[in-house]
């Protein structure tokens, strides 16, 4: 069993972050879930552009409010409190935080912790050295 607290996470290591987001990896590729886990932060009045080439994310907004565009069809949709989104198809979006929004993502393939935006805000595949078998 894996237990950990937020508390465990903040400043070390798998708090990581940029100007507009923090993003604390709850669980990643060596915890061998199948998926990564993540507590994420995006400060008020912030856009961020991504793009997940690579992975799949679902993204469930717990506190604040914003909205999501998918670029190649320009639908925008609002996002608050209570609201989950899933980018399916590899959706390239645009994330608007109105006031800081607090959102629990799920990427599979998992994180390995050690990603970071590329230039088109996708994360690059990374495969843990450890990754094998198991789901």
């Amino acid at each position: 069993m894996i237990v950990r607290t937020l508390e465990d996470i903040v400043g070390s290591d798998r708090d990581v972050g940029a100007e507009t987001w923090t993003s604390r990896r709850l669980l990643l590729a060596d915890d061998r879930m199948g998926f990564s886990l993540h507590d994420t932060v995006i400060e008020a009045g912030t856009t961020t552009n991504m793009w997940y080439q690579n992975h799949l994310e679902a993204v469930y907004c717990i506190e604040g409010d914003g909205t999501v565009e998918l670029v190649d069809s320009g639908e925008t949709f609002e996002i608050r409190a209570g609201t989950v989104y899933a980018l399916d198809q590899h959706d390239r979006h645009v994330l608007r935080a109105n006031t800081r929004m607090r959102m629990v993502c799920v990427f599979n393939p998992p994180c390995t912790g050690a990603e970071t935006h590329d230039e088109h805000g996708a994360y690059p595949l990374l495969v843990d050295a450890g990754e094998g078998g198991g789901g």
